[in-house]
C-alpha cells in the first residue's frame, strides 16, 4: 500500500520516507505541496492505504488538507495522521472534526512511526477486506434475487398460459396490455424497476375469468343481466385468487386485478371507487385494458379502428378514466401504433 507523505520541508519528507521504506509493503511517495498531494489522492484513491500530513504549511494548513482529502471519494476511512510540533489541545480537537485518525509530535522518532503506521496499514487491509466481503455478498444476493425472480416470472407465465386455453386472444391480450401499461407507466415518470413491476404485475388483471363459465366468456351475443353480473364478479376473484400470496408482484397483480374495472366517477364495479380512491396502478391498467379491448376482435364485436379507440379515451377521460392516464398513453401515440400493429414494446 502506498504511505502518502506531505510536508513543505524536503528534509522532513526525506526522514519520513526514510522511516517508513523498511515497513513490509509500505511504498511512500512524498510531497511538497499539498495541490500536488491531492492530484495523487484523487487519481490513486483504492492504492493509498495511510497519509500523513505536517500541520504548518504555508498554501494550504494540515487541518484544511484532511477536509479536503476527506472528501475525495474512496479516502473517507483512509487513516491520516498529522504531524505538528504544536500541542495545543483545540488544535487537535479542530484535527479529528476534519476527519484525523492520529497524530505525531515532531521531532518523530523512526520506531514510533514504523509501529504507528504499520497498524494503521493493518486497519486500511481490514476495512478493505470487508469491503470486498460485503461486495462479494451483495453479489451474492442480488443473484438469489434473479433467479427468485426469475422463477416468479415463470409461474406468473405458466398461470397465465392456463387462462390463454380458454381464450385464444388472452396471450397477445395480455402482451399487449402490458406494453401498453408500461407505455403508460413511462408517461407518468415511473422509474425502471416501478414500469417492469407494474408492467408484469398487469399480466394477471383478468386471472379471474378463470372461474368464468365458457358459455359467458365465450359467448357471441350480448349478455343478460345475470350473464354480466357473473362476469363482473372476475374482478373480486382474482384479487382473492392473488392476495394470499407473499410476493410483492402478487399483491400488486391482486390490488390491479380488483381496481382495473373501477371508473373515475365511481360507476365501475366491484368496490364504486372513484377518483384517486382508486390505486393508480389500476387507473393505469383501465386505459390499456380498455384501449386493447376495443381495438382488438372478439366473439361479440369487431376490432375498432385505432383512432376511434383513442377518440373514446379523450372523450371519457375524467369520467371513466384517469385524465392523467389518459393523456399519458396518448403522449406515446406513436409507440401505440406499433405495439398495436404487433412489435413489442422492446422493438419499438
Amino acid at each position: 500500500m502506498r504511505a502518502l507523505v506531505l510536508d513543505d520541508g524536503e528534509l522532513n519528507n526525506l526522514l519520513m520516507v526514510a522511516a517508513l521504506r523498511p515497513i513490509p509493503g509500505c511504498e511512500p511517495h512524498d510531497f511538497t505541496r499539498p495541490a500536488d498531494a491531492l492530484v495523487f489522492a484523487r487519481t490513486h484513491p483504492r492504492d493509498i492505504g495511510v497519509m500523513i500530513t505536517d500541520y504548518d504549511m504555508p498554501l494550504m494548513n494540515g487541518v484544511e488538507f484532511i477536509r479536503a482529502a476527506r472528501r475525495i471519494p474512496g479516502l473517507e476511512n483512509v487513516p491520516i495522521v498529522m504531524v505538528t510540533s504544536i500541542d495545543q489541545r483545540s488544535l487537535r480537537r479542530e484535527a479529528l472534526e476534519a476527519g484525523a485518525t492520529d497524530f505525531l509530535n515532531k521531532p518523530c522518532d523512526p520506531l514510533e512511526i514504523r509501529a504507528r503506521v504499520t497498524n494503521l496499514l493493518a486497519l486500511t487491509r481490514a476495512y478493505r477486506a470487508q469491503e470486498q466481503h460485503a461486495a462479494e455478498l451483495e453479489r451474492e444476493v442480488a443473484a438469489a434475487v434473479a433467479t427468485i425472480e426469475a422463477r416468479e416470472r415463470e409461474i406468473i407465465t405458466l398461470l397465465m398460459k392456463a387462462a390463454e386455453h380458454r381464450d385464444t386472444d388472452t396471450g397477445d391480450h395480455i402482451a399487449r396490455v402490458a406494453d401498453y401499461v408500461g407505455l403508460i407507466a413511462e408517461g407518468l415518470g415511473f422509474t425502471g424497476e416501478a414500469q417492469h413491476r407494474l408492467c408484469l404485475a398487469s399480466t394477471m388483471h383478468d386471472v379471474g375469468k378463470i372461474s368464468v363459465p365458457d358459455a359467458i366468456l365465450l359467448k357471441r351475443g350480448p349478455l343478460t343481466p345475470d350473464e354480466r353480473s357473473e362476469m363482473e364478479r372476475h374482478a373480486e376473484r382474482g384479487r382473492r385468487i392473488l392476495e394470499s400470496s407473499g410476493s410483492g408482484i402478487a399483491q400488486l397483480a391482486a390490488e390491479i386485478a380488483a381496481s382495473h374495472h373501477e371508473r373515475w366517477d365511481g360507476t365501475g364495479y366491484p368496490n364504486g371507487l372513484a377518483g384517486e380512491a382508486i390505486p393508480l396502478s389500476g387507473r393505469i391498467v383501465a386505459v390499456a385494458d380498455v384501449f386493447d379491448a376495443l381495438t382488438s376482435e372478439r366473439p361479440y364485436k369487431k376490432a375498432w379502428p385505432l383512432a376511434e379507440a383513442r377518440a373514446f379515451l379523450v372523450a371519457n377521460a375524467g369520467s371513466h378514466f384517469d385524465a392523467r392516464a389518459v393523456d399519458a398513453f396518448l403522449s406515446r401515440w406513436s409507440q401505440v401504433e406499433r405495439v398495436a400493429s404487433g412489435e413489442t414494446r422492446e422493438a419499438a
